[in-house]
């Protein structure tokens, strides 16, 4: 798998680290610490693939507008990286929202935590 990048955007201590997993597969990682952060790498840097946490806007937080943390970067995403392939990771009680997010924007896959290294790296063979 070489010439692959992919953005890991990191915004909880539940995010897992899979930067060895991404080593062993010959996988170039970009990380970030937001979805602002993030917006900004991808002028920069074009990723293969986004892996990322879901979380649910329950209250104002996104205004009302957004289903969760993740739309205004993948709205983004889409102008600078459209073929980019998007893993969200979420936690079971928020498992019900992702489809909300995944009729806006096409998912790559949806892994719900706790996310293992070979569950992951069944993703990047489909």
């Amino acid at each position: 798998m070489s010439d692959i990048t992919l953005l890991s955007i990191i915004e909880s201590p539940a995010h897992p680290d899979f930067s060895g997993l991404y080593r062993r597969l010959g996988i170039h990682e970009e990380r970030a610490t937001s979805t602002r952060k993030a917006m900004n790498l991808i002028k920069e840097v074009t990723p293969n693939y986004v892996v990322a946490e879901f979380f649910y806007g329950y209250g104002n937080n996104y205004a009302g507008v957004n289903v969760s943390n993740l739309d205004v970067f993948l709205y983004s995403l889409q102008k600078y990286a459209p073929q980019a392939r998007i893993v969200v990771l979420v936690e079971k009680e928020e498992r019900q929202y992702v489809d909300k997010l995944d009729a806006l924007f096409p998912l790559h896959a949806i892994l719900q935590q706790p996310v293992s290294e070979t569950l992951l790296e069944a993703v990047f063979d489909e």
